[in-house]
């Protein structure tokens, strides 16, 4: 038996030894933690990086996917919303693993005055530690950052779009 959990262990290395990328192990980001910075191209085809925002508090939400029924009922909440973060200073970027190209198409449809940012590959969803659910479905997750930079809330819900808007304005009221 020990002989078998050797062999095991040993071929987990061998196959972490040819991954082509570094295997991220820090975990989910927690409240408290700085956010972790990224660099991703908008739906407008500029490139945004995270820490370029510092000075502003900044609301970046993981949705699952463009065109899908909840997913829009989320963007469209946080742009009938923009008016008020914008209001009180805040930024913010929703992010899924969908092309530049889809998002341009749904940015479009949806008329969002915000940018969404390509996740391609979803490196910056594994960095932050963007749960799955049920193993398998892209997560849904806000994400509050103050002006420093550190991640003030979290709110994960799969299904209750409106909420992820109406969480993140209740801290950034709590923020001033």
């Amino acid at each position: 038996m020990n002989g078998f959990i050797i062999i095991c262990m040993l071929a987990g290395l061998i196959l972490l030894a040819g991954c082509s990328e570094p295997v991220q192990s820090k975990g989910p980001v927690k409240i408290g933690d700085m956010a972790p910075d990224f660099s991703l191209k908008s739906d407008k085809g500029e490139t945004i990086r995270l820490s370029d925002q510092r000075g502003s508090v900044v609301v970046v939400f993981f949705y699952p996917k463009d065109n899908t029924s909840i997913c829009t009922k989320e963007v469209c909440a946080f742009r009938d919303s923009y008016d008020a973060f914008k209001e009180h200073g805040v930024k913010v970027f929703g992010v899924s693993s969908d092309s530049v190209e889809s998002h341009q198409g749904f940015s479009d449809a949806q008329r969002l005055n915000y940018p969404i940012l390509s996740d391609e590959g979803a490196k910056v969803r594994k960095l932050w530690g963007v749960p799955k659910t049920l193993g398998v479905i892209a997560g849904r997750v806000t994400y509050v950052i103050d002006k420093e930079g550190v991640v003030r809330h979290i709110f994960n819900s799969q299904t209750d779009a409106q909420k992820h808007v109406d969480e993140a304005m209740r801290i950034i009221k709590e923020l001033k």
